[in-house]
């Protein structure tokens, strides 16, 4: 393997790692979580259905107790998760070279997805209960920023005529469920009450889940494509 294969692979890993570490480490905070959601501080642990996956980033549990323990958790989780998003945006435009278009259109769709990454760590570094503003802000930043980038990806797969489109694919179900979500959060019910909370808390739960396997399908389709050399048949 020559050593700008071995390179180019290096990104791609670095995010499957990422991407499980996020999963891995976000079961272990929800499990000890100290308890309590939006509308009911008295509830115990942590209620996977109205329980935000930001509640875990807290400094303070809804019930009232310190978090210092799905807290760093959440940080190491989330920022490895958004860095491994920029690192997989950067490197991705290698494989869309064909013509000016592919090059134009890969380039947009990453600086969409450097944003929206490092949105995410904007994330972590802003608790809900420290900086609710920040915190909302990179919120909607991060899945309003990843939906082009997603639109981008998709456009430029099936442009591409040695990418495998079967990612396009995947690309374009999780485009769907993103411009879903962010009308959800935008336009559905408030988070006043547990009704609002559970769809708003389970339906973030489907994105978040659903954007950790597309990024996982598309790096490992990129890693073997970077490790080749050359692209995978169709």
């Amino acid at each position: 393997m020559s050593r700008i294969q071995s390179w180019g692979k290096r990104p791609f890993v670095f995010v499957l790692w990422g991407s499980g570490l996020f999963v891995a480490l976000t079961l272990v905070g929800m499990l000890i979580y100290p308890g309590g959601t939006h509308t009911d501080p008295a509830n115990p642990g942590y209620a996977f259905f109205q329980n935000f996956f930001s509640d875990l980033g807290r400094f303070e549990a809804h019930n009232g107790t310190p978090n210092w323990l799905s807290a760093p958790l959440f940080f190491v989780a989330l920022s490895f998760a958004g860095l491994g998003l920029v690192f997989f945006f950067i490197v991705s435009p290698q494989f869309f070279g064909e013509s000016r278009l592919q090059r134009v259109l890969s380039v947009s769709g990453s600086l969409f997805g450097v944003i929206s990454g490092f949105a995410y760590v904007g994330i972590a570094f802003a608790p809900a209960d420290v900086s609710p503003g920040a915190h909302f802000r990179f919120v909607m930043l991060a899945f309003r920023s990843f939906l082009p980038a997603v639109i981008f990806y998709f456009v430029v797969i099936l442009a591409n005529r040695d990418y495998p489109n079967r990612y396009a694919v995947v690309y374009a179900v999780f485009s769907i469920l993103l411009a879903a979500y962010i009308l959800l959060i935008t336009r559905g019910p408030g988070f006043d009450t547990a009704e609002g909370i559970l769809i708003q808390a389970t339906g973030q739960k489907i994105i978040v889940y659903a954007a950790i396997i597309t990024v996982f399908v598309q790096s490992w389709g990129a890693k073997k494509l970077a490790g080749a050399g050359q692209p995978v048949s169709r």
